[in-house]
């Protein structure tokens, strides 16, 4: 199973400590973590699965290091292309936060028929709000481990 996080690269403390335990707790599920590899909710995401002992994927847009919490590193060349690939990976999403790149990241996500579970991000048609990260994971989780 796999569950992508999708943010800013650059958030507030109050996203990053939600994106952080977002990522323990992916860990938690054995699910891997899949993001865009950069700063902000993905390193955040990526530093608490590495914490609880988890695995995390990042798909760079280009041909960078990623940050200091990634076990496997894409590097894409594809600039904000590398999103559709992201969010193909996961088999559910999490957005927490986020502006446009996360925005664009949930309209390919809902386009490819993934479930998407948000954590104060984007009020639209198809993202589930959910109240706390925790939640957000736990619905993520389920979601992913149903077969289709």
């Amino acid at each position: 199973m796999q569950i992508a996080v999708i943010g800013k690269g650059e958030c507030t403390v109050e996203e990053s400590e939600a994106a952080r335990r977002a990522g323990a707790l992916i860990a938690g599920t054995k699910a891997v973590l899949c993001c865009g590899g950069r700063g902000g909710v993905m390193e955040a995401a990526c530093r608490g699965a590495r914490e609880a002992g988890g695995t995390t994927v990042g798909i760079l847009p280009d041909t960078g290091r990623g940050n200091p919490y990634l076990d496997v590193v894409v590097r894409t060349g594809m600039g904000y292309g590398r999103n559709a690939i992201v969010v193909q990976s996961g088999d559910a999403v999490v957005a927490i936060g986020g502006g446009y790149g996360t925005l664009s990241e949930i309209a390919l996500a809902l386009k490819a028929g993934r479930k998407v579970f948000g954590y104060r991000t984007w009020e639209i048609e198809g993202v589930v709000p959910c109240s706390s990260p925790e939640e957000a994971v736990s619905r993520a989780a389920a979601a992913a481990a149903r077969p289709g």
